[in-house]
């Protein structure tokens, strides 16, 4: 039941600005294990299976957390989640900083994984507080800080684990979201409850979620060593689809759910689900491969780069990313969302096949990179816009979450498929991967988001003012 609400109060850029800053410093929370894990693996000693499980850890707890999260927003008021949820980010933050050894490590990882849901919370605040056409915008500049910010942890974290330590890489950022979160919670006020409290949680539904997402992450980070462990990989998919199968049942009859089966059925969402999951693995395949290009040793058929180096070959791609938000959002303000996520599906597939067939020089890889990272904030931000203005106000948070954990699932697909791509390229006895496995890469990359217009042109032209 929908609660009565009073007229929103507006807000100015000010309010606006702290929730990019929030943006910009869970992004770069979010992004500081990946670029450096193997220093990780070397100071607390672990092995390549628990290196994998490290990486991982964060993305499961980010695609449990972000729907309930969501939910939660939608019924009881977005600051008010947002506020809580990132208390446990930072007191994860801070863990992790202080961690003296792997186990205390996992613990900070899987509650700094909270802050993915940040996001959605994010969007129903900007609709509460801001007339339509202005929240377009506003959730694409979120987005794109959001995006932005990741790549700024990713371009530093390296040089701040080098240079200071790796308890500094952990605590500059977490120090960042709590000056962050404050400015939230002076600068925003609060919206009114969507829906009853005296609705309760659905817990059953809840946990079937919850054990869904995990059999999923564990199935993704499996799948590459299909060959030498069959079995218990089935085993992971049957009880995949028992998760599923039960969810389905439970949500559909319960009063209250966590996420209503029939949103899922809605074109709108899933139109922009099977399109964020697509453009996300084509993303994340090029996020994977063009490092491992720049590192391969010159005297093969790479640039022998560094960390260093790497960084900043990928900052043109940063600031892309972080620029492409609040131009999808004025985009589909103006054009509607067809439009724009049809020119980014455009611009990724033919900045992937360009790779494919050139990558010999180090501007080639600078430029696709560039191109690709422009092409996946163009698309995912106008997918998370128009699915936000697509659904009542209520519905805000769940909506856009199911985007956004899609969003989470495309990348591990990616990722796990460029890395089983190199794999089976690696030629016996050989630590360089044969340079046709970065050319199937990038044109199955390329082929699979090409594709994807074949659903984009099914999208409504959406709103434009």
């Amino acid at each position: 039941m929908t609660a009565t609400q009073a007229p929103p109060i507006r807000v100015g850029k000010a309010a606006v600005g702290a929730l990019g800053t929030l943006a910009v410093a869970t992004g770069a929370l979010e992004s500081v294990v990946s670029p450096t894990l193997p220093l990780l693996q070397r100071e607390l000693h672990m092995s390549p299976a628990e290196g994998a499980l490290l990486s991982i850890v964060l993305l499961i707890t980010g695609a449990l957390v972000t729907p309930v999260a969501g939910r939660l927003g939608d019924r009881y008021g977005g600051k008010r989640v947002l506020i809580r949820l990132m208390a446990v980010v930072s007191a994860g933050g801070l863990v992790s900083a202080l961690a003296p050894n792997l186990p205390v490590l996992l613990l900070g990882q899987v509650l700094q994984g909270a802050m993915v849901g940040a996001l959605p919370l994010s969007f129903i605040l900007v609709r509460a507080h801001l007339p339509e056409g202005a929240s377009k915008v506003a959730i694409g500049v979120v987005s794109g800080l959001f995006v932005g910010g990741g790549m700024a942890g990713t371009l530093s974290a390296g040089p701040v684990a080098e240079g200071l330590s790796r308890h500094w890489m952990f605590a500059l950022p977490t120090i960042a979201v709590i000056g962050a979160t404050t400015l939230v919670n002076g600068l925003m006020p609060h919206d009114p409850p969507g829906r009853s409290e005296t609705a309760g949680v659905d817990w059953p539904g809840l946990a079937l979620l919850s054990g869904t997402l995990v059999t999923l992450m564990l199935v993704l980070a499996l799948a590459p060593d299909v060959g030498s462990q069959p079995l218990l990989l089935g085993a992971l998919v049957v009880v995949l689809v028992a998760f599923v199968t039960a969810w389905i049942a439970v949500e559909r009859r319960t009063a209250s759910p966590m996420v209503d089966p029939r949103m899922l059925a809605r074109p709108a969402i899933w139109q922009s689900c099977v399109l964020t999951f697509v453009i996300c693995v084509g993303t994340s395949m090029a996020v994977y491969l063009v490092p491992q290009l720049f590192a391969v040793p010159s005297h093969a058929y790479g640039f022998g780069a560094g960390a260093t180096e790497i960084g900043f070959y990928l900052l043109p791609g940063a600031v892309a990313a972080s620029l492409a938000g609040p131009i999808s959002g004025m985009g589909v303000r103006r054009l509607g969302s067809r439009a724009v996520v049809s020119a980014g599906i455009v611009i990724m597939a033919a900045a992937l096949t360009a790779l494919a067939a050139a990558h010999s020089e180090i501007w080639h890889l600078v430029i696709g990179k560039m191109l690709i990272a422009l092409a996946n904030g163009l698309c995912v931000t106008a997918m998370v816009t128009s699915t936000a203005t697509s659904v009542d106000r209520s519905d805000t948070g769940i909506a856009t979450s199911l985007v956004l954990v899609t969003r989470v699932i495309g990348f591990a697909v990616g990722a796990q498929l460029g890395g089983a791509l190199l794999t089976a390229g690696t030629p016996s006895g050989s630590d360089v991967p044969a340079e046709s496995a970065f050319v199937t890469g990038f044109v199955t990359a390329g082929a699979v988001t090409a594709l994807s217009l074949l659903v984009a042109r099914t999208l409504s032209k959406g709103d434009k003012e």
